[in-house]
């Protein structure tokens, strides 16, 4: 008698999507990481083609070709989906961007490994100007931290998925990042909603395998890290002072660009980060935190506002629910909650 054939295991169509999400957002970060690091190391020869804009921020051709990449990635895997990106095509177009535009051209060109067009790189940044209402879209900071990027420090390219007002998958590549003890700098970092969260080695082909990255364990209140921006105008710096002698600890912050803190504190280089409103009325931009967020709950830390309340994902492109963050290895969260709550109302 022959035996009868075992039945194919049946892999849930759920898992195979989100394997499928989570390789799509690694590869577009991947290409869009090495396309920010191509642009900085002509800093010196070329300059970055830097742009500023209404609110005085510095937009660079990295900035604009890692954003492209990211879209046309995203783009030719799942074309209905939404793209809510930082920034625009409006800088590229018309005569006195010509220049500025075919080097944003020839950069994402390089990154894709196939030759495009400049008006294939507009359609891609304009594809990010979605406006996080839908119920399935993905964020993109295409340059976190692009001063950090200009001055050869930390910055990050950011990208998350958000579904029904919960980010669900996220990509984090910090190509400086060098805190961590190895060789070569730069870390690519992963999670997926209730999966966990890992990194691999920025550097070499193929990838390095994935490492799980967790939190620090407990090593008492006064040993507590505390990582915040380096500009003063992303955290009020006085309160998180305030804040760091209230607690008690004995190390100065450590201050780092873009969402590579969210890194430091998921993989244990450090124990809080604080972004402590500036003013009253400003609301946190979701691409911001989006990626970082997932990152360091996938790896047992605990992010909410400086009011304790989780970060609200549902409200379009800003946080408006909340104000400030606070992240945190999760063991002393309502001590540091408690501290910043005391230090802000006086």
């Amino acid at each position: 008698m022959v035996a009868a054939k075992a039945a194919p295991m049946r892999i849930p169509m759920q898992a195979l999507d989100r394997k499928l999400e989570l390789d799509t957002a690694l590869e577009a970060v991947r290409r869009a990481a090495i396309a920010a690091m191509t642009v900085r190391a002509d800093l010196g020869a070329r300059g970055a083609g830097t742009i500023t804009k209404q609110d005085n921020s510095p937009v660079t051709v990295a900035d604009f070709a890692a954003q492209a990449v990211v879209a046309a990635t995203l783009e030719a895997a799942f074309p209905n989906d939404s793209l809510v990106g930082e920034e625009d095509a409006v800088g590229l177009r018309g005569d006195a961007a010509s220049a500025l535009r075919a080097r944003v051209t020839e950069i994402v060109s390089s990154s894709l490994a196939r030759r495009v067009g400049h008006e294939e790189v507009l359609a891609w940044l304009d594809r990010g100007q979605a406006r996080g209402d839908t119920e399935r879209y993905w964020v993109v900071d295409p340059i976190d931290g692009t001063k950090g990027f200009l001055r050869g420090g930390q910055f990050a390219i950011a990208l998350a998925l958000i579904e029904g007002g919960e980010v669900t998958a996220a990509v984090l590549a910090c190509p400086a990042y060098d805190l961590a003890p190895q060789a070569i700098p730069g870390l690519l970092f992963g999670a997926m909603r209730g999966s966990g969260a890992f990194e691999v080695s920025f550097a070499g082909s193929p990838p390095s395998p994935r490492r799980p990255v967790r939190v620090a364990v407990w090593r008492g209140q006064s040993l507590l890290r505390v990582c915040e921006s380096v500009e003063s105008g992303h955290t009020d710096q006085a309160m998180a002072s305030a804040i760091v002698q209230r607690l008690g600890l004995v190390e100065p912050p450590l201050r780092l660009d873009s969402q590579a803190k969210y890194a430091a504190v998921a993989r244990g280089d450090a124990d809080v980060y604080l972004r402590l409103p500036t003013r009253a009325d400003y609301r946190e931009k979701v691409w911001d935190h989006a990626a970082g967020a997932l990152l360091l709950a996938e790896a047992g830390g605990t992010v909410t506002d400086v009011d304790g309340r989780p970060l609200d994902f549902a409200r379009g492109t800003t946080l408006q629910g909340n104000r400030g963050v606070v992240a945190t290895t999760g063991t002393c969260h309502d001590r540091v909650v408690a501290v910043v709550q005391q230090v802000l109302s006086k």
